[in-house]
C-alpha cells in the first residue's frame, strides 16, 4: 500500500487559477471570444495563457504594444466581472484555514483586482502576502514573483514549497530554487514537481518549530 508523504517547509506559496481556484470555464470562454475576434488560433492562445500574465499573452498575439494593452484591459475587465463558475479546488479552503497567516502566500499571474475578486468568489481566505501581475517586472516562468513572496514572508527560497498547475509555474519555482507540488488541472510535462495531487482533501498541516509539516495522504 502506498505511504503518505510528509514534507517540511517554512512557507507555502500557492498559484491561484487552477491551483486554489477553478476558473477554467470563465477564462477559456473569454479567451476564445477574443481569439475569434482577432482571427488567431484559440488553442495556441489558450496554451500560451496558462500560468502567464494576460498582458504577456496579448503581447504575443497582437501586432503592437497599444493593441496588446487595450486587449489586456478588456480581457481583465471581463474576467473581473465574471464570477459565475469560479469555484474553489476541493479542500483548498480547509487547507488554507489551517495554515498560520505568516507562513503562506498567493503568487498569481492575475492582476490584483482580479485576484481579490476570484478569491472572494471562491470564498477562500485572503493571504497576508499576495503577489500579483503588477508587482513584478517579469511574469512566470521567471521566478521573480515567487522570490518576492519569499522575501515578504522573511524566508529563504529553499524553505518554500510551491503549489502550481502549469509548466510556467513549475519552471518559475525551479528557477527560484524552490520545491513544487503539481495540482493536476491540465496535462503537461515537467520533471520538477515532487508530487501530483488532484486537490487538498485529506491534506494535513502540523506545526513544527516555526515550520509546517504538510502530510499528503497515500
Amino acid at each position: 500500500m502506498p505511504k503518505s508523504l510528509t514534507l517540511t517547509a517554512r512557507a507555502l506559496l500557492f498559484d491561484m487559477d487552477g491551483t486554489l481556484v477553478d476558473s477554467t470555464a470563465v477564462s477559456e470562454r473569454i479567451w476564445r471570444a477574443w481569439s475569434a475576434n482577432e482571427g488567431v488560433d484559440p488553442e495556441a492562445v489558450l496554451a500560451n495563457s496558462h500560468g502567464r500574465r494576460t498582458l504577456d499573452t496579448t503581447r504575443r498575439f497582437t501586432a503592437n504594444e497599444d493593441g496588446a494593452v487595450q486587449a489586456y484591459q478588456s480581457i481583465e475587465a471581463q474576467e473581473i466581472a465574471a464570477e459565475d463558475g469560479v469555484i474553489p479546488i476541493d479542500g483548498a479552503k480547509e487547507l488554507l484555514d489551517s495554515l498560520p497567516a505568516d507562513c503562506w502566500a498567493v503568487v498569481t499571474s492575475a492582476g490584483r483586482n482580479l485576484a481579490l475578486r476570484r478569491l472572494a468568489a471562491a470564498k477562500l481566505p485572503l493571504p497576508s502576502v499576495l503577489v500579483t501581475a503588477g508587482d513584478v517586472a517579469n511574469g512566470k516562468p521567471d521566478p521573480e514573483g515567487y522570490l518576492l513572496a519569499a522575501k515578504r514572508l522573511g524566508v529563504t527560497p529553499s524553505d518554500c514549497l510551491v503549489f502550481e498547475d502549469t509548466f510556467a509555474g513549475h519552471e518559475a519555482a525551479r528557477r527560484g530554487q524552490m520545491r513544487s507540488i503539481n495540482r493536476l488541472a491540465t496535462p503537461h510535462e515537467h520533471d520538477g514537481p515532487i508530487l501530483t495531487i488532484d486537490g487538498y482533501v485529506g491534506v494535513m498541516v502540523l506545526g513544527r518549530d516555526g515550520s509546517v509539516e504538510i502530510v499528503f495522504p497515500a
